[in-house]
């Protein structure tokens, strides 16, 4: 039960107080402490960059996972079972996020309420395409497809890893996928970010399609939904975008790269609103679904 009512309270915060200023965000903390070996790593040889940027990334993804289990380990030793559930959700909470997820992609569409080129700029700070060029449909498709892609970054993957192993998993994922946004990326990064961009894709896997499966509504073909995954070339962000595209009957796309729903109308203002009540709802069916798996398990099997 302390991990249900840990996850509980985690969301809690997140759904009161949002993200932490960077200064005080261990998420931060560790996109620094990992910040100096990325110039290392791009200097090297391609056979070398591949085993310094494995090592390198097991290292720090095992030692975050390491910290999180000392931590747990300590909590778990205090005599109340409520302060150890609410000291582990303070510690859990900055794995998790969605506040901010639906908060920055709601300001994308007031900013294009105000111009076009304010719209740009807002969802520039989401995405890292170019967004000089685009127009009012293609800044709401790129606004929802985050939006849909993060609902698993930022929210179901870490609560999956949580049910799955607990403040070790939850953090491990969120090293893993942090580095992949740090480091995994063709170009002059093919060989140093390789591990990273695999591992995150790997660790992903089953939880992007739980969140295709939370963006579900009655009526909409599974064959559809894998034909549309299909398109993308991430073997992951594909299914969550794609069944936000078939669920708001819209059509989702990166200029050049692949198109979702190809046939739909392109999302207007009103398809913005509806992807943030869609996200909204299955973000709480995926918190609900995870306090009822960990109040199912077996308290010998649990890890908080």
């Amino acid at each position: 039960m302390s991990a249900a009512l840990t996850l509980l309270l985690a969301a809690v915060l997140d759904r009161a107080f949002g993200e932490p200023r960077n200064a005080w965000h261990p998420v931060a903390w560790f996109g620094r402490a990992v910040q100096p070996f990325g110039p290392v790593l791009m200097r090297l040889r391609p056979g070398a960059a591949l085993v310094v940027g494995g090592v390198t990334w097991a290292l720090a993804v095992g030692g975050v996972a390491g910290l999180a289990w000392v931590f747990q380990l300590e909590l778990d030793r205090l005599g109340s079972p409520w302060l150890a559930a609410a000291a582990t959700a303070l510690l859990l909470k900055p794995a998790m996020s969605f506040r901010m997820l639906h908060n920055e992609v709601a300001a994308v569409e007031a900013a294009l309420q105000q111009s076009l080129d304010a719209g740009r700029a807002r969802v520039a700070l989401l995405c890292s395409r170019d967004v000089s060029t685009l127009d009012a449909h293609a800044v709401r498709e790129t606004a929802i497809e985050t939006l849909a892609e993060n609902l698993n970054d930022a929210w179901v993957a870490p609560l999956f890893w949580f049910v799955v192993a607990g403040l070790p998993g939850a953090w491990a994922f969120r090293a893993a996928n942090t580095l992949d946004a740090m480091w995994g990326y063709r170009g002059r990064w093919e060989w140093a970010g390789k591990v990273a961009a695999h591992a995150d894709d790997m660790l992903a896997w089953l939880p992007a399609r739980i969140t295709a499966a939370l963006l579900w509504r009655p009526g909409l073909p599974l064959r559809h939904l894998i034909h549309e995954a299909q398109q993308t070339p991430s073997p992951n962000g594909g299914w969550p975008m794609a069944m936000m595209a078939l669920r708001l009957g819209i059509s989702l796309g990166k200029p050049g790269v692949y198109r979702l729903n190809a046939g739909a109308p392109a999302p207007e203002a009103a398809a913005s609103m509806r992807a943030l009540g869609v996200a909204r709802h299955a973000a709480i069916w995926a918190c609900a679904v995870a306090i009822a798996a960990l109040v199912a398990m077996p308290s010998s099997s649990k890890l908080t």
